[in-house]
């Protein structure tokens, strides 16, 4: 059963997306725009939590952005290697939901799983839309592909003031207590958990200053820029 889309937005792990356009989706969500997340991977290399708990949080997340689907398509962590049969599954998911936009991670980022999903998402978008690619499932061409910022930055070619729904994207955030806490005695150090989320918050602050508003996310495109549709 096709659940359309206006935005599909892929991650490599559940709190890729949050951490990068989680105030973009809630305003959109909140605007009654239908957005999706994919996970391509359950992050089970991931230093703190279990699959089961990553699970949890993802879905407590989800609902604080208001999202209409979430799904995880179970790709191996540390292993997204540009393999066919990869791309065949996020094309079957571009397909599934017949988004207008889809949005990926910067193609530049310290964490190589990252880059490795913003490749294999702009290889399926392009498979998307051809005809005699899988035809069993319907092509379907996507309106407008942008790439949206986890650790590493650039000068945004789109920014969104997301001011007024930011305590959606902290509350979305705050879900994943696995990666952001420190406490527990089993927790081990990591980047994510030496202050992180306010690293997040200042880059946030930061990019909104260049409009005089609280808070703004950013995006790239690789196409000549537009006035962009998802504003």
């Amino acid at each position: 059963m096709t659940l359309k889309l206006d935005f599909l937005v892929f991650g490599a792990h559940a709190d890729d997306a949050e951490i990068g356009m989680g105030g973009t989706i809630a305003k959109h969500a909140k605007a009654g725009c239908r957005i999706g997340v994919c996970d391509l991977t359950l992050a089970e290399m991931s230093s703190n939590g279990t699959i089961e708990r990553r699970r949890a949080e993802a879905e407590e997340a989800a609902r604080a952005l208001g999202l209409a689907s979430r799904s995880n398509l179970e790709l191996p962590d540390r292993g997204l290697v540009s393999d066919p049969a990869f791309i065949q599954r996020i094309v079957a998911e571009i397909r599934l939901h017949r988004p207008r936009v889809v949005f990926a991670p910067y193609w530049e980022d310290r964490h190589p799983d990252h880059t490795a999903c913003s490749r294999l998402v702009q290889e399926a978008v392009f498979n998307a839309k051809l005809r005699k690619y899988m035809p069993e499932l319907p092509a379907h061409t996507v309106e407008e592909t942008y790439f949206y910022f986890i650790n590493d930055t650039a000068e945004p070619d789109v920014m969104i003031d997301v001011s007024s729904v930011y305590a959606s994207k902290q509350a979305s955030l705050r879900a994943y207590r696995s990666q952001f806490e420190t406490s527990g005695a089993d927790v081990v150090r990591t980047p994510l958990n030496q202050g992180y989320l306010e690293r997040v918050e200042a880059r946030d602050s930061l990019l909104g200053q260049k409009r005089s508003v609280a808070y703004a996310e950013g995006f790239i495109t690789k196409l000549p820029y537009m006035p962009v549709r998802f504003q």
